[in-house]
């Protein structure tokens, strides 16, 4: 039935599924690749996006890139995601996605921005693959505490996930980046 469904009416769907529990494994010899336009609409994906994420082309293609975006994931990774590759920087961050049927799967994410041959950029590139195990054992404790401080109800609760990032920061005295893949 989703086949038959415009791409927008897809993502309405997708947003209203429940979650099954069950994550996905990404095999350490994948890369999962996706390109977008500039406002981070999907103009590219691979086969294997698609096989992990239960999507088709048809349904993927033209649609923004958070259609597969897990409500678990904090605001402030994102955040952080965006200000960092609109600055022209590329950046590595663990992120968790949702499937279409309400699994789950987690990848370690490599951004970059992408440029025409005389500057202007034109969209971004992401390259993920599977993320080690001890990795994720420091990083879901971490982002389920940065949800919490974002959703206590407070406005300001990207504002205190942000404080916790960057303090946590200072106490490796290590830049984003290399938190990430020191991990």
């Amino acid at each position: 039935m989703a086949n038959k469904l415009s791409p927008a009416v897809g993502a309405r769907q997708t947003a209203n599924l429940s979650f099954t529990g069950r994550a996905r494994i990404l095999k350490p010899e994948d890369t999962i690749v996706s390109k977008t336009d500039a406002k981070g609409e999907l103009t590219y994906v691979n086969d294997i996006f698609l096989d992990i994420s239960g999507y088709t082309e048809k349904e993927m293609l033209g649609m923004p890139h958070s259609v597969i975006r897990h409500p678990h994931m904090p605001r402030i990774v994102f955040k952080l995601l965006w200000d960092t590759i609109r600055s022209g920087n590329e950046i590595f961050a663990y992120v968790v996605n949702r499937c279409k049927n309400g699994d789950h799967y987690w990848v370690l994410a490599h951004v970059t921005p992408s440029y025409t041959p005389n500057g202007e950029l034109y969209g971004y590139h992401s390259s993920r693959r599977a993320p080690k195990a001890e990795a994720l054992a420091v990083i879901e404790p971490l982002y389920k505490h940065l949800l919490q401080l974002e959703q206590q109800g407070r406005k300001d609760g990207l504002e205190a996930s942000g404080e916790a990032v960057r303090a946590l920061l200072e106490s490796k005295k290590m830049i984003y980046e290399e938190y990430v893949l020191s991990l």
